[in-house]
């Protein structure tokens, strides 16, 4: 808003807002502010015209009330009218009025543009920058398709003033942000990369920023920038302070320019160019060179600014990753930083070299600081300061400093912060598992971790120290024993009951010699915090006692007691009551030999990727992949997730190197072949009368059923494939079949069933849901003679699919005789809500002659649902929190089976669903709506 001069003549709106201030009261206010606004409307709707000093005064006046928080819903027009004045202030006001008060929907942006168009075409250099303020300013879509072929071309105009040149980038650098694809990439790209020489520096300035954001997405356009924004930066970081008088701040030369520079130089690999190179490292080391010399002034606004070029200078560098001289230089400097007084500048330099030390040229330079930085996790004061130490310790740990850093983060973890001890926890999980020198004292600091804080210990962490154990005959022994002495403690963390649970079920007859460990006292231990547990933990007891019953006869009797106790076989929970009955009847039926064969020690798992890292991942954010991905690796390191030298115990034993998550039962065995001539090749699978009767599931099964969750891989990696055929993507595959959707339908309400059949393949489907998680049997049959060649049924994700639904298939044999029968197994885990299943191609050789089908897989989002129990009053209760339109859908339909017409005279169904997503609701009312 102008100021109010003498001049200017605009004393009634000094007036009015000296009234607005002397108010004494919010009631005063109001009262003065109504009066004001009846004052204006009346001016407004009178019959004698307005000059334009008047309609200023009037809008301004219109204006401060809004920036009061008052309400204005009229005076827009008179704002228009402004626009087509002739003098600056007028049209100033009114572009002024409309950039704070005018929607981008507003009916008005017609006229507005048309007064933007002329302002634009009238080449008045301060009538053109009002113009393009507004467009930013406003940044609707509509001005975008009016203005955004226009822009550029002033832009580039050689006639253009230099602020109109500035005006224009940021404009169109606005636009472009706001609707990428309303800005046309032409020829005026090749020449606004030359506006990076202009002599204008806030030309310059503009121009980078609008670069920046320019080449992010089409890089390949703007790759001559290069040279000239390092020409540029060279000019600046070389030049006296008095060179650039009126862009110098606090005695630093264009450090905004400078910092945007080396910013655009972040967005391209090093120049190929040798001269443009030698001149960028040039650069880089006077920067480095300046921050070593004596400020020039003792305010802090020098040294921020001086600071901000040194950090973009290092991010640069660390980009590069090319130069082992300026990486070292970079990290001497950061560490001068560590000890800084100033809080903020710890912070960058301990995130800054969380970075460099992941550099195989700096990481050496960043351990010497360790000592530092392990002070800093103690003493700082500020929270996020410490978690950067930890950070950085993380980061830096390698075979050398291991044990020092896994102790003292353990050390910490006993006095830090609630928010971050869950993120500790998983990096000591990863460091000591990465860098175990041995792996007793793998299991001796994981042990220690959970003692130290259970609570953030996740299940994805003594998973995998179970698989570890399970995975290594040399360590289980001493797992086994040190467990046991854990469980001894007055209070011991229920985690720590899980572990001890599943490592003396399968190992505890290796401590059974010893008195003070023998069977009787290992049982007491662990049913003295039976009734300490929750429902899944005793469930996983009651697992470890039928496995006691195996490796230690002498204690059935007593197992069978506490089996066939009342609060067990009837227990209110069905899980817990379940496993009593099954376990004390395949205890009292069984004999020895089979009982041994049932409840043989666990086999090792497979190799999959480490879910620990994957949760570290996922909780430090989509940016930090970088940061926690350790490419280094130590070339005599014999770490768990490194390339382990083969040894006797090694050899036999597949490494444990992988999966946290990876605790599960072995696959069932596949079907057996069934008969050739057999009508329906499936009947085995189903409740039909080939079915075998079942006791549920085996005891290992059961054991691991707390450790069943898969591994959460990415999607791509669930469907990588070893082999070097490609699976094929979503254009790869033929549509679905005509009848994928009738299919689909039939599994909306079941699990089990044939999804397809013809005259030459059946393919079957047997699922489970749990939570969020699933698992799913596909059995294919071969219904002729002829053996299928090249046999492939893969799984594919269409469209977005793959971030909503992640699918761990398994490969099957290429080749299925004829009459028989192969399984495949896949494990699904829901991500987010999904509204399209994912696609199951088939594809094989028969008789010499290709076949392709593609069906949709029989996952739908209320297959991940958990059914719930509530009365009455609690269920209308949630019914009316959902109350939002969006959140609820509704169809009307016609029966699609026969209705009872003894029940309801009705000919249609009314179906109303409510969930806390719009999609969500819909698609459930199409999916139900089909079931009726």
């Amino acid at each position: 808003m102008p100021a109010v001069s003498k001049g200017d003549g605009m004393r009634g709106l000094a007036v009015f807002i000296s009234d607005i201030r002397n108010c004494k009261s919010k009631e005063a206010e109001i009262k003065r502010i109504n009066k004001e606004l009846a004052n204006i409307r009346s001016k407004f709707k009178g019959d004698k015209a307005l000059d334009g000093y008047s309609k200023k005064k009037y809008v301004c006046k219109l204006l401060f009330i809004f920036l009061l928080g008052h309400d204005i819903d009229f005076g827009h027009m008179e704002a228009v009218n402004l626009l087509s004045s002739n003098k600056y202030t007028e049209k100033q006001i009114g572009y002024l009025f409309i950039s704070v008060l005018v929607n981008s929907n507003s009916e008005l942006i017609r006229l507005i543009n048309n007064a933007i168009k002329n302002d634009l075409a009238s080449r008045n250099p301060t009538f053109m920058c009002l113009a393009l303020h507004c467009i930013a300013n406003v940044g609707s879509r509509e001005m975008g398709e009016a203005f955004a072929a226009d822009i550029p071309r002033i832009l580039v105009a050689g006639d253009s003033m230099d602020s109109v040149k500035q005006s224009a980038a940021l404009c169109l650098l606005r636009l472009y942000k706001a609707s990428p694809d309303l800005v046309p990439m032409g020829e005026w790209t090749a020449r606004v990369v030359h506006l990076l020489n202009d002599q204008h520096m806030g030309v310059v300035t503009a121009a980078v920023s609008l670069i920046t954001c320019l080449c992010k997405k089409n890089p390949d356009d703007f790759k001559t920038c290069i040279s000239l924004a390092v020409s540029r930066l060279s000019r600046i970081v070389s030049s006296a302070s008095t060179d650039l008088q009126d862009y110098t701040y606090y005695f630093v030369p264009a450090p905004w320019l400078s910092v945007k520079l080396l910013r655009l130089l972040q967005c391209y690999p090093p120049p190929e160019d040798a001269a443009v190179k030698g001149r960028l490292v040039e650069c880089l080391e006077t920067v480095l060179n300046k921050a070593q010399e004596p400020p020039k002034s003792k305010k802090v606004q020098h040294s921020n600014a001086k600071n901000a070029i040194l950090f973009e200078t290092i991010s640069l560098i660390i980009h590069y990753d090319s130069e082992p001289n300026l990486l070292v230089r970079a990290c001497n400097q950061l560490g001068q930083f560590l000890q800084h007084r100033e809080t903020n500048l710890r912070y960058l330099a301990l995130e800054s070299m969380c970075t460099l030390a992941s550099s195989e040229f700096s990481h050496e330079a960043v351990k010497t600081h360790i000592d530092t930085v392990i002070n800093a996790l103690k003493t700082e004061r500020d929270v996020s300061v410490r978690q950067r130490a930890a950070d950085l310790l993380y980061a830096m740990c390698d075979r050398s400093n291991a044990k020092q850093i896994v102790s003292e983060m353990l050390r910490y973890l006993e006095t830090a912060d609630y928010a971050i001890r869950e993120e500790i926890v998983l990096k000591v999980a990863i460091l000591a598992e990465k860098y175990a020198v041995d792996y007793s004292w793998y299991v001796d600091t994981i042990l220690n971790l959970i003692r130290i804080a259970g609570d953030y210990v996740s299940e994805e962490v003594w998973y995998r120290v179970l698989q570890i154990v399970t995975n290594r005959d040399d360590v289980q022994g001493y797992a086994a024993k040190t467990v046991f002495e854990a469980l001894q403690a007055p209070a011991c963390h229920e985690n720590m009951v899980k572990v001890g649970g599943y490592i003396l079920g399968e190992f505890g007859n290796l401590i059974a010699g010893d008195p003070r460990s023998s069977p009787p006292v290992q049982f007491s231990l662990l049913h003295s915090k039976f009734h300490l547990c929750s429902v899944a933990t005793r469930a996983l007891l009651l697992s470890t006692y039928i496995k006691f019953i195996n490796l230690f006869p002498e204690t059935k009797a007593t197992i069978q007691g506490v089996l066939r106790a009342g609060s067990q076989l009837r227990n209110a929970d069905v899980e817990l009551q379940q496993r009593a009955v099954e376990y004390l009847t395949l205890s009292s039926v069984a004999s020895t030999d089979v009982l041994a064969t049932v409840l043989e020690e666990m086999p090792p798992f497979p190799e999959r990727e480490s879910s620990i890292l994957a949760k570290l991942k996922r909780k430090k954010g989509p940016g930090a992949g970088s940061a926690l991905d350790d490419g280094r690796r130590d070339p005599s390191s014999n770490d768990i997730n490194g390339g382990m030298e083969p040894t006797p115990s090694t050899v036999s034993t597949p490494s444990p190197s992988a999966d946290l998550l990876g605790l599960r039962a072995a696959p069932p065995p596949a079907a057996p072949p069934a008969s050739a001539g057999a009508g329906n090749l499936l009947v085995d699978v189903f409740d039909g009368p080939a079915a075998q009767p079942s006791l549920g599931p085996t005891p290992e099964e059961a054991f691991l059923s707390e450790l069943e969750p898969p591994a959460p891989e990415s999607p791509m990696a669930l469907l990588a494939d070893p082999a070097p055929a490609a699976d094929p993507g979503p254009e790869d595959i033929g549509p679905p079949i005509p009848e994928a959707d009738e299919l689909l339908n039939k599994f909306v309400c079941k699990n089990n069933g044939v999804l397809f059949e013809n005259q030459l393949l059946q393919i079957g489907v047997k699922s489970e849901f749990r939570q969020n998680l699933g698992r799913m049997y596909l059995f294919y049959g071969n219904k002729t003679s002829v053996q299928f060649q090249n046999f492939s049924p893969t799984v594919v994700h269409p469209g977005d699919l793959q971030t909503q639904l992640a699918v761990q298939t398994k490969r099957v044999a290429a080749q299925v005789d004829g009459g028989a029968q192969v399984q495949q197994v896949l494990n699904i885990e829901c991500l987010r809500d999904f509204l399209t299943p994912p696609l199951l191609s088939v594809r094989f050789r028969y008789g010499g002659a290709p076949q392709a089908l593609t069906l949709k897989l029989p996952v739908t989002i209320n297959k991940f649902f958990q059914p719930t129990e509530m009365a009455a009053q609690d269920f209308f209760q949630r019914w009316k929190q959902l109350s939002l339109p969006q959140q609820e859908a509704q169809k009307i339909f016609k029966a699609n089976h026969p209705m009872d017409a003894e029940v309801t005279k009705a000919k249609m169904y009314r179906l109303t669903l409510r969930t806390s997503k719009e999609p969500v609701s819909r698609h459930l009312c199409e999916l139900l709506a089909q079931q009726f």
